[in-house]
C-alpha cells in the first residue's frame, strides 16, 4: 500500500500534538517514526489507523482518502505495546478472533491460522494462554492477529517496548525478516534509536509535532537537516564557542552560531600517536566509561568539553591524562542556518595518522 500524508494535523485542546506534516510512503517500505516522548508519533499512527481524527489534512492510502473511513474498513493491522490479548482465549482464538469478526469460514480461518503460526514461529504453543507464554511469544502472537486479516498496512506503536534487552534484539532481527518476506508496508514508532537503525528503510524524526527529517538512517546521521535531528541521533556535544577550537577559529564570523561535535569527529591520543601536530591541541582527559567493545572517553581542551571513543587495541589512558585533541569537523548552527565545516588546519597540515 502507497501512503500519502498530506497537510496533517491534530490538537488536544491547547496542545498542537500534530502540526502540518506532509509525506509519503512506497509499498513495501518499513518506516521509523522517531522522537522524544509527547513528540507527535502515537498520535500521527492512531490518526492513520483512524483511532483518532484529524483536525486537519488528508490521509491517503493506494490513491484513496480514507479520513473519514473506519478503522475495519482501512486494510490496517495494528500491533499494540502491551500486547493487548484476550487472555481467555489460547494462542489459536487470539489469531484466529479477528477472523471471527468478518465471518470467514472455519476451513478458511483454520489454514490462516496455521499459516500465521508457522510464520511467528508459534508452533506447539497454539493451545496455551498469554500468561503460559513469555514476553517474546506474546508479541509474536499480537503480530500474527494484527496480519491475520491480510492487511495491506501494518502499524505498529513501540512494538517491543514491554520486552527484555535480549528478546527485543532477537525479535528486532525477526521482524525485519518478515517484513521483507510478506513485502507489507509497515510503520512502527519507537523512541529508541538503535531499534529505528537497525530496522527501518527510512526514519521519520518527530518532534513538538513537527516532522524535522525523512531519510535513510545514513543519510540522516550524516546529514542532519535540523539542529535537533542532529542533536537527537547519536551522541554528541554541544558546543557555545566553537571558534575557540583550533582549526575552526573562522566561526568566529558567526557570533551567534553554536557547533554540535559527535564523538566520532574527535581524535585523541598521546603525542607519539600523531605524526603530525599542527592540527592538534593540548587536552586533559576527566571521566572514561568502560563500553565493551571501547572507551567513550570525556576529555576538556580549555574550558570545552568533548567526548570521544578510544579502541580497546590502543594504550590505556587515566583521568588527569595530559593528551592531543584533534576535532576533525563541527556540525555548525544558528537561527537561520546549519553547515559542517571541516578542522581548517587539519587540511592544510595534510594531517597523518599513524
Amino acid at each position: 500500500m502507497h501512503v500519502e500524508v498530506r497537510g496533517l494535523n491534530k490538537r488536544f485542546g491547547e496542545f498542537q500534538a500534530v502540526k502540518d506534516v506532509d509525506f509519503s510512503i512506497a509499498k513495501g517500505q518499513l518506516i521509523g517514526l522517531l522522537g522524544p516522548s509527547g513528540g507527535g508519533k502515537t498520535s500521527i499512527l492512531r490518526m492513520l489507523a483512524g483511532l483518532e481524527t484529524p483536525d486537519g489534512g488528508d490521509i491517503v492510502f493506494h490513491g484513496r482518502r480514507v479520513n473519514d473511513l473506519p478503522p475495519q474498513e482501512r486494510g490496517i493491522g495494528f500491533v499494540f505495546q502491551n500486547y493487548a490479548l484476550f487472555k481467555h482465549m489460547t494462542v489459536e482464538g487470539n489469531i484466529a478472533f479477528g477472523l471471527e469478526v468478518k465471518k470467514w469460514s472455519k476451513a478458511r480461518i483454520k489454514e490462516r491460522v496455521a499459516e500465521l503460526v508457522e510464520l511467528t514461529g508459534l508452533s506447539g504453543f497454539e493451545k496455551r494462554y498469554p500468561h503460559q507464554l513469555s514476553g517474546g511469544q506474546r508479541q509474536r502472537v499480537a503480530f500474527a492477529r494484527a496480519l491475520a486479516p491480510e492487511p495491506q498496512l501494518l502499524l505498529l506503536d513501540e512494538p517491543f517496548a514491554a520486552i527484555d534487552a535480549k528478546i527485543r534484539q532477537e525479535l528486532r532481527s525477526w521482524l525485519r525478516e518478515m517484513i521483507d518476506r510478506l513485502g507489507i508496508t509497515s510503520i512502527f514508532v519507537t523512541h529508541d534509536q538503535d531499534e529505528a537503525i537497525e530496522v527501518a528503510d527510512e526514519i521519520m524524526i518527530i518532534n513538538k509535532g513537527n516532522l524535522e527529517q525523512k531519510g535513510t538512517p545514513w543519510e540522516i546521521y550524516k546529514n542532519p537537516q535540523t539542529p535537533f535531528v542532529a542533536s537527537f541521533i547519536g551522541e554528541s556535544t554541544i558546543v557555545e564557542e566553537v571558534a575557540s577550537i583550533r582549526g575552526f577559529e573562522a566561526a568566529a564570523a558567526w557570533p551567534d552560531t553554536k557547533a554540535l561535535i559527535r564523538p566520532e569527529y574527535v581524535e585523541i591520543g598521546n603525542v607519539g600517536e600523531f605524526q603530525m601536530l599542527s592540527a592538534t591541541e593540548t587536552g586533559r582527559v576527566r571521566h572514561l566509561h568502560f563500553r565493551g567493545s571501547e572507551w567513550l572517553v570525556e576529555v576538556e581542551v580549555g574550558s570545552t568539553r568533548l567526548v570521544t571513543y578510544r579502541s580497546l587495541e590502543k594504550e590505556v589512558l587515566h583521568p588527569g591524562d595530559e593528551i592531543r585533541v584533534l576535532v576533525h569537523r563541527a556540525y555548525l548552527f544558528n537561527d537561520n542556518d546549519s553547515w559542517i565545516m571541516e578542522n581548517k588546519l587539519k587540511e592544510d597540515s595534510m594531517y597523518v595518522h599513524i
